[in-house]
């Protein structure tokens, strides 16, 4: 199953593929028909086969984070393309592999694709170095923010106190129009926009905290089960409040 987004200067394809419904995407500069795969997972030749589609060569690796559902597919495709590595610093240093002459970045720096400008952010919490790439109005999120939904802190390396703090500079730093392109397949749609996360994403509706931790770590696999549908604050506020009672 695939999908596309589209703007002026880059479009946006998304590959569904493997058993935990991951998206791997492909970014494209329109203007030289150069391509970023971001987190080349799983079924290499499918992503082959669809820039072979889309005639555009694949020069450049983006890596949301280490986990090996977003890896797997790498060396493979270094197999048939030359293409860079891009990570974060804190990243490399957390996963602990000698990868061969990455693309070392911190948060803030810029990626050119062609004549596509790809940001990086840093944006901790899923794990140490995760790693988002906003082109224009599209954002690439990983397992950092989902659609209605927000990545596990409980595994090697998560941090819910990071997580929140990533999150709450998303709602103050980003616009609200912004396209977020989640890591997996886990909602009743897609994509969705940050204005639809800020009123229907659960996580982003805490204000404290410790709330936030608590709710991450300890209640919500108790009560939400994918696929994630949007839920409104108040409606999160009944189902905690019959928690405590």
């Amino acid at each position: 199953m695939a999908s596309t987004e589209t703007t002026t200067n880059h479009s946006i394809h998304a590959l569904e593929l493997g058993p935990m419904e991951n998206f791997v995407y492909l970014l494209v500069d329109e203007n030289t028909k150069t391509a970023a795969v971001v987190d080349p997972a799983w079924d290499v030749d499918k992503i082959i086969a669809k820039a072979k589609d889309l005639n555009v060569k694949i020069t450049d690796a983006l890596l949301t984070h280490s986990h090996h559902d977003h890896i797997n597919g790498l060396d493979r495709l270094l197999n048939h393309y030359d293409a860079q590595i891009h990570i974060l610093k804190s990243e490399v240093d957390f996963w602990g592999e000698n990868l061969n002459k990455p693309q070392i970045h911190h948060g803030g720096d810029a990626i050119k694709l062609g004549k596509t400008e790809i940001e990086v952010m840093h944006t901790p919490g899923h794990t140490p170095g995760s790693a988002c790439y906003r082109a224009g109005s599209d954002l690439i999120t990983g397992d950092t923010l989902f659609v209605f939904g927000c990545g596990r802190c409980d595994l090697h390396g998560g941090n819910p106190e990071q997580m929140y703090s990533t999150l709450k500079r998303f709602k103050s730093d980003l616009p609200t129009d912004i396209v977020i392109h989640p890591g997996h397949n886990y909602a009743v749609q897609k994509s969705s926009t940050l204005k639809e996360e800020i009123e229907g994403n659960p996580f982003m509706h805490f204000t404290e905290i410790d709330q936030f931790v608590r709710y991450r770590m300890k209640i919500h696999d108790q009560i939400r089960n994918s696929p994630y549908a949007a839920q409104k604050e108040k409606d999160l506020q009944k189902e905690l409040d019959k928690l405590e009672n």
